[in-house]
């Protein structure tokens, strides 16, 4: 039996304990850059040492493109929830949220899109919304192979909005918090000369834009917090193939699925920071009422990411969701 403590309320479920992760001598994959050691937060590292890159065949690249991911460390008999990320983000977004759920009882996968986090992208394949689309179904059939509860939070959201329309027998359920799903893609950037687009990608490795960027992101956080949480955030963009995936998804145009969203059939979890500063509330309200199947809960004195901000607050509602432990009406969850 393991418990999940939710504030003061704890949420038991029963499940296995089977391991299987690798974890290199020094602590960390070698295929981490080296600054991952100057992280502070002990949840990061610890995920950190938990990632993985998988071998996964994509039409657009000749060989298989090794892929970053963090698997389950337990077998479920529910399907597997798989935790995406935000915009230009990595899996280590889950640091404080995984783990409960894993104590929770559920099968959980942290995965990469292409183009950010941790893959192997040395050959520079394609990372155009299609492209992150075939990457991402490629490795669930290559590895997952049941049904998910899929998880995105922020241009998360879109991703997971794209993909159930598009492979709805892979997708069981959807959870979609603070989602970025109305955004025109890329808008005019996508026309920017190549020049002006890579001073623009590196401008948003920049320090200081990530710096304000984390600020705007939670509520009241210290600024020896703020600058480890922005280390954790940017420490993808120091592989030397960053710059050119990014400028190809944003040249490619972006994800645009304001049209998709009514497409959507899975049942849907919507969870949003009451005080996010990012994407505001009202939002979740018009997101609710275009899907056809959908809960909403928001979360009180939190920010753009609740599953950093509220973890435990983020792992009980989807715990909940999973088990159908959820009433339809619309409530507000307390932190």
């Amino acid at each position: 039996m393991v418990v999940l403590l939710v504030g003061s309320v704890p949420l038991a479920t029963g499940c296995g304990t089977l391991r299987h992760f690798r974890v290199m001598a020094d602590g960390f994959p070698s295929f981490l850059p080296k600054e991952v050691e100057k992280i502070k937060d002990p949840l990061a590292r610890k995920l950190a040492m938990r990632i993985e890159r998988l071998p996964v065949p994509v039409s657009f690249s000749e060989s298989s493109i090794m892929s970053s991911c963090v698997k389950p460390s337990i077998q479920a008999q529910t399907n597997p929830v798989v935790l995406l990320h935000g915009f230009d983000s990595s899996c280590l977004e889950w640091r404080y949220t995984y783990p409960l759920l894993e104590e929770g009882g559920l099968e959980t996968w942290a995965v990469d899109i292409l183009g950010w986090g941790f893959s192997d992208l040395g050959k520079r394949p394609s990372c155009a919304v299609e492209s992150k689309r075939e990457h991402f179904y490629q490795l669930w059939k290559s590895y997952i192979r049941r049904p998910m509860i899929l998880v995105g939070p922020s241009l998360g959201s879109a991703v997971a909005i794209d993909f159930a329309v598009n492979h709805p027998e892979a997708v069981e359920k959807l959870v979609l918090i603070d989602a970025s799903v109305y955004a025109e893609g890329t808008g005019e950037l996508a026309t920017l000369p190549r020049v002006m687009a890579y001073a623009g990608i590196y401008l948003l490795k920049s320090i200081t834009l990530r710096l304000y960027v984390t600020y705007l992101a939670f509520r009241n956080i210290s600024f020896s917090t703020c600058v480890d949480w922005t280390n954790v955030g940017r420490l993808h963009c120091l592989f030397p193939w960053w710059e050119d995936a990014s400028v190809d998804f944003m040249n490619s145009g972006g994800y645009n699925v304001s049209s998709q969203i009514k497409k959507v059939k899975q049942k849907t979890l919507i969870i949003w920071g009451e005080n996010d500063q990012i994407i505001s509330n009202k939002l979740a309200v018009r997101l609710h009422s275009e899907l056809s199947d959908a809960i909403l809960r928001q979360i009180p004195d939190c920010g753009h990411l609740p599953h950093v901000e509220r973890p435990s607050s983020v792992a009980k509602l989807i715990l909940e969701f999973v088990l159908q432990c959820l009433p339809s009406q619309v409530l507000i969850s307390k932190p």
